[in-house]
């Protein structure tokens, strides 16, 4: 059985700049699109060291026209509208996605437009997003402030860990998959508005139970330091971190919780005003992991109701299937064992 190939910009450390592309395929028939993701695996492959191009692929490019209808992995459809979003179909979905990482905006520009200028493809949205205070922990945990103030990465998994990554993060031979889709990953991308004003008139205590995390230190409330394990058992009624808290919603760190982890690999984002002259900005977050009803579905349902509602708008934003990687060596390409599935 040949190895496992993954493509990067999953595991690998983020850079400080990211700009994520959602194209219609207007390639025609399997050719097409099999000599268009070779083109995309060729600016991937030429990309610097430190860069990355990842591409992926949303449910709709597995109609008809390209005869692909039952090799859809089968956890992927269009992303649902959760009961707080407010989605703007000009911000959603699209055949194929491209996440192009790189150190400056300039260098995730450029990367971007080489990809762009790929036939076959015509761009639909477009995010770029940034990290502040961008750093690498241990195990490759990667840390990064939010514009609402407040570091994140401390909850995330440990991206050097292979055996987690194998178990929460990326599709096995073997899985109740197609058998293309081993080595690839469900990737999620929401993007979501930040109420920065009505965010910026509560007072940081306010905040803090938002979040359920110090902002000075990121250290769960009631503790001292950002690694530390909140004690959910001793604060059963929400005393010290708040029962609607951002992060005992997403992990409330019970044995049946560890099973919907997933590896967030989020930026921020800043735009031009809107026609009102308020300000859009806030988060492009992005998620990966195995099965994304186990992972982001679970996660993003016990998050309904939490106090950080009043202060987001997920718009956009969509489900998507990361590509296995290319063998190296010659012969392999970008997409080639869905092609030849």
């Amino acid at each position: 059985m040949p190895a496992v190939v993954h493509q990067p910009g999953v595991v690998t450390a983020p850079p400080a700049a990211s700009e994520v592309t959602a194209y219609r395929v207007t390639a025609e028939h399997r050719a097409g699109l099999a000599e268009l993701l070779r083109r995309l695996g060729a600016v991937a492959a030429a990309a610097e060291a430190a860069d990355s191009v990842t591409v992926s692929v949303g449910a709709s490019l597995f109609d008809e026209r390209f005869g692909l209808a039952g090799q859809r992995p089968r956890g992927l459809t269009a992303m649902p509208a959760f009961p707080s979003d407010v989605l703007d179909p000009a911000w959603c979905h699209g055949d194929l996605t491209v996440q192009v990482c790189a150190a400056t905006p300039e260098r995730t520009a450029d990367l971007s437009g080489r990809v762009a200028q790929t036939p076959g493809l015509e761009p639909l949205w477009r995010m770029p997003g940034f990290r502040e205070g961008n750093e690498l922990g241990r195990g490759g945990r990667a840390f990064a402030t939010n514009l609402f103030g407040f570091r994140e990465g401390a909850g995330n998994l440990e991206a050097e860990d292979t055996a987690l990554m194998d178990r929460q993060v990326w599709v096995q031979p073997g899985a109740e998959e197609p058998a293309w889709t081993a080595g690839g990953s469900y990737q999620v991308i929401r993007l979501i508005r930040f109420a920065m004003p009505l965010w910026d008139a509560d007072a940081v205590p306010k905040q803090e139970a938002v979040f359920g995390r110090h902002k000075d230190s990121s250290a769960p409330l009631g503790h001292s330091r950002e690694t530390d394990t909140p004690d959910y058992a001793g604060d059963p009624t929400g005393q010290i971190i708040s029962l609607d808290s951002h992060i005992r919603r997403a992990n409330p760190r019970t044995g049946e919780s560890d099973a919907n982890r997933i590896l967030r690999r989020s930026y921020s984002y800043r735009l031009e005003r809107d026609a009102g002259g308020r300000e859009n900005a806030g988060l492009l977050f992005m998620c990966f992991q195995r099965d994304i009803e186990r992972g982001f579905d679970t996660v993003q349902r016990r998050l309904q109701g939490e106090a950080l509602e009043k202060y987001v708008l997920p718009f956009g934003g969509g489900y998507y299937f990361t590509l296995p990687g290319v063998a190296a060596g010659g012969g392999d390409h970008l997409g080639r064992g869905l092609l030849e599935a």
